[in-house]
């Protein structure tokens, strides 16, 4: 997707990465008709939001602001016959707010395209209205990246319901998008519906009415307004961003975006409506590319919600609340929330969401409760919302009821009952609609419900050493990772900060694991704690086939649920054998030839994927990659390589959901591990060297204690993965690992396009580098370790190093001659010393392992006279510590800029 203002990817800047907080808020009359004054009031209810957006070095250019009404019909019919044109009576036209191009063939072009979308369509072009602005209220950054308005109408085929009307104008709508984007010009639908009306843009609050003298006419009447100032924390403001979108405006963050808009695109394959037909495909993709966090949940909203299901149950499906663990929930509500996580994963992150269809007008919030919302009920039947209290002043006699919205409880005002839903019944209309509870009961696939079977791959000391060096174990894995975990059914801890060698700087063998970094919640989007918030925290997932997400019958429940991500040897065997039927399990081999390198990696890739495909096509429901097949000849596909290039192409063949994947891999062993291969599509991992790894400790009575069993150490290592997943989880603001599947919360450091293209889609990867020659080089360097043939053999594993500095071991930057120099200089006070010192940290050698040593200064260039430049003591009165959390920077730093 093209968004207008935003520059393009370049250098460390990507769009993709643009993010905001908000403010939203709503107020709706329940008791009268609509009325000029609920828009007043929407207005002034933005304008006392202004603080929640912001303004850039053009204080006159705001982030974003707008308002969603429902169609003020008295209003419209008067504007459509000053433009030269009637309208039928509501519900049998629409009309909606267009950004086009202001290049005048390009516009007309536009136009023409809409119109003929339009009549394909068989529906009805009334006509078009330019719509009254004043620029003069805006920055100039604003005017020069302003579109051109114009207001379509548009008329209902004769014997169209209104519902089906709706439909019709989305699917004109994507037509025309979709042939716009290849264009490149400016477009943007903001609005194109019967029922609800909008007006929006790179406006500050206050200026949302002075530019559209619209908002002012006496007759622009609705009985809901709701709006949303934006606050681009890290991002450029964009005519297009500007909320409210068509249904919903969002104070908050998906963080698991990347990965709902991949299953989203995965289930189109599988799509068929019986609301939309053959017109289905037309609106395809559902989501737009590139898009914000919010106008994507809006595209998915919008999709789930003209396709058949309430606009409330949509936001359940989406934004679900905490369920898994909380056993006095009722036992119906619960089936019905297990039900919808066999259709849909759920939009993770803070968010507080209005929303509104014209029928009703509502709000949502997170499992975990991370953005306010507060509301207030008046005697006379107005009902105001905001993302804080004070957006209209209301007299403390004239409050009949206020309250604030809990964690994952809905608010909702029925328009058309003249009435607020509370809670429980909303939800219980949706419950009661299908005997959900009798299906999931009836029809759910556990680990315990399949037949016990007994691996056939038992515990082999002769060969684990050199298994072992093919897959990457050092000593020092198994000493400081795994048994601890195998112990005490915990990570070990150690301090923050990693001053090892980067994994593509490195001239050691590295696990594809250690190219990605993964992200962490800030600024406005905190991470949360994954102890105190555990209720609200969960490791389910489902694995499977699933169904079309448009229909609900009895056969959309035949999933298999795990309770874990981590699935033992037998636990492995047991879904091989499976039923035969929901549960059919193919195994895939993720080896390649070593003696190939990076084309024999390559043509190893290839045919995994083809086999993927064709055992989906087969009827394969869950597929199992496996790397148990190595031997002197086979190295091992680095399991996270195998696991993203499965996904991703299955996504491409829109296929993915047709079937799980579970990962048999001997390289996993610690959670970051797990975590990554989770992030790029497993639905389950089984780490069989790492258990066959902690028997052996057992038996050497190494790191471990000597009353520990095999079955105490599998539980703690399970019980470890469990706790230290969650903790990842948290560090993104992230409660669900069904959420976290396929996610891609990482950036790779050091990878090449082609890498990330075929493995890794949509990765941010700032950095090229190594590609699958390098990959297939390292895997082979690791395999040639343990199979050696008539080479020296190697005794024992290597020292590893990346946690304590070893002679043989990674290099790091703070490493013993450094160290030393550095406590010399400072005892002695010495600045020759210290100099040695500075030579050590400088070294070639070290500064070759970081991105910053790679840099210098380029001196060739003119110096600024010192006196030109401005001194700190003049640079720090500008500084805002309102801004600055207390953590990121410390309390001395805090009062001394205060």
């Amino acid at each position: 997707m093209t968004h207008f203002g935003l520059p393009p990817k370049q250098g460390l800047y990507d769009p993709s990465l643009e993010h905001d907080a908000c403010g939203i808020g709503f107020v709706a009359d329940l008791q009268k008709a609509a009325s000029h004054e609920i828009v007043e009031m929407g207005t002034a209810i933005l304008c006392r939001l202004t603080h929640r957006g912001a303004a850039g070095s053009d204080a006159a250019t705001g982030d974003g602001a707008g308002l969603l009404m429902q169609t003020p019909d008295a209003f419209l019919h008067r504007v459509a016959e000053e433009a030269g044109f009637g309208l039928p009576e509501f519900g049998r036209y629409a009309s909606g707010l267009i950004f086009l191009s202001r290049d005048e063939a390009e516009r007309a072009w536009q136009k023409a395209q809409f119109a003929e979308a339009i009549a394909a369509e068989g529906q009805r072009l009334i006509g078009w209205r330019d719509v009254p602005i004043d620029p003069d209220q805006i920055g100039q950054t604003a005017r020069d990246a302003m579109p051109a308005f114009e207001q379509i109408f548009v008329g209902a085929a004769d014997g169209l319901d209104q519902d089906a009307f709706d439909r019709k104008l989305y699917v004109i709508r994507r037509i025309v998008e979709k042939g716009n984007l290849a264009r490149g010009a400016f477009f943007h639908v903001a609005s194109l519906a019967s029922r609800t009306f909008l007006y929006k843009g790179m406006f500050l609050a206050h200026q949302t009415p002075e530019f559209f003298p619209d908002l002012k006419a006496p007759d622009l009447a609705s009985r809901f307004a709701l709006v949303h100032q934006r606050y681009s924390t890290n991002t450029f403001p964009t005519w297009n961003l500007a909320q409210p979108f068509r249904y919903l405006a969002h104070n908050g963050e998906i963080n698991t975006l990347r990965g709902n808009s991949n299953w989203m695109h995965a289930r189109e394959g599988t799509l068929k409506s019986s609301m939309f037909g053959e017109d289905l495909k037309k609106i395809f993709p559902v989501m737009t590319a590139g898009a914000s966090d919010s106008a994507q949940f809006d595209n998915a909203l919008e999709f789930l919600h003209l396709s058949g299901r309430d606009l409330s149950h949509a936001m359940l499906m989406m934004i679900p609340e905490a369920w898994e663990n909380q056993p006095e929930m009722d036992p119906d509500r619960r089936a019905f929330y297990e039900y919808s996580s066999c259709l849909m994963e759920p939009w993770d992150g803070p968010a507080s969401m209005t929303f509104a269809d014209g029928h009703g007008i509502g709000a949502v919030l997170d499992r975990n409760g991370l953005r306010p919302s507060r509301y207030i009920v008046t005697n006379s039947g107005r009902v105001v919302m905001g993302s804080e209290v004070g957006t209209l002043p209301i007299e403390p006699e004239d409050v009949a009821e206020k309250g604030r919205l809990e964690p994952g409880r809905t608010f909702y005002l029925d328009l058309d009952e003249g009435r607020i839903i509370e809670d429980a019944e909303l939800k219980d209309r949706y419950i009661s609609r299908q005997p959900y509870r009798k299906w999931v009961e009836t029809r759910r696939i556990t680990l315990d419900s399949l037949p016990a079977t007994t691996s056939p791959y038992r515990y082999n000391p002769e060969s684990l050493l050199q298994r072992q060096q093919v897959f990457g174990y050092t000593s020092e894995d198994l000493k400081l990772l795994l048994s601890p975990m195998f112990t005490h059914g915990k990570e070990t801890l150690g301090s923050m900060g990693d001053d090892a060698a980067l994994a593509c700087l490195s001239d050691r063998p590295r696990p594809l694991f250690h190219y990605f970094k993964q992200h962490f919640a800030q600024v406005t989007n905190p991470p949360i704690d994954s102890i105190r918030e555990r209720p609200v925290m969960t490791l389910h997932s489902t694995l499977g086939a699933e169904r079309n997400i448009l229909e609900e019958t009895p056969e959309h429940a035949r999933l298999l649920r795990l309770y874990h991500p981590v699935v033992t040897d037998d636990q492995l065997e047991s879904i091989r054998a499976g039923d035969g039927e929901d549960v059919r399990a193919v195994t895939l081999p993720m080896v390649f030839k070593a003696a190939d390198q990076g084309d024999g990696l390559r043509a190893a890739l290839d045919q995994l994927c083809e086999d993927a495909s064709n055992a989906v096509a087969s009827g394969a429901t869950i597929l199992i990659l496996s790397d148990r097949d190595i031997s002197p000849d086979l190295a091992p596909i680095p399991a996270l390589l195998a696991t993203g290039a499965v996904h991703h192409h299955l996504i491409r063949e829109e296929s993915r959901t047709r079937c799980g994947l579970i990962v048999e891999t001997g390289e996993a062993r610690e959670v970051a591990h797990f975590a990554l291969l989770i992030g790029y599509g497993a639905g389950g991992v089984n780490p069989y060297l790492a258990f066959e790894t902690g028997r052996s400790l057992i038996e050497e009575a190494a790191y471990v204690p000597e009353e520990l069993t095999p079955d105490q150490m599998v539980a703690n290592y399970l019980k470890a993965i469990d706790l230290g997943l969650l903790k990842i989880f948290a560090k993104m603001g992230i409660s669900t690992l069904q959420s976290y599947r396929g996610a891609q919360i990482y950036e790779a450091i050091g990878l090449a396009p082609e890498v990330i293209d075929r493995a890794f889609a949509g990765t941010h990867s700032r950095v090229s580098g190594v590609g699958f020659d390098v990959i297939a080089q390292e895997a082979a360097i690791r395999h040639g370790t343990g199979f050696a043939g008539d080479e020296f053999q190697y005794p024992e594993l290597d020292c590893g190093g990346l946690y304590q500095w070893r002679l043989r071991g990674e290099q790091h930057s703070f490493n013993p001659v450094s160290v030393s120099r550095l406590q010399q200089a400072t005892r002695e006070q010495s600045f020759e010393v210290f100099k040695q010192y500075s030579a050590a940290a400088d070294d070639d050698a070290l500064r070759m392992r970081t991105l910053r040593g790679l840099m210098d200064f380029r001196l060739d260039r003119e110096p600024v006279p010192l006196d030109e430049v401005e001194p700190a003591s003049e640079i720090v009165r500008r500084f805002c510590t309102g801004a600055m959390s207390y953590g990121s920077i410390s309390a001395e730093a805090h009062e001394t800029l205060a």
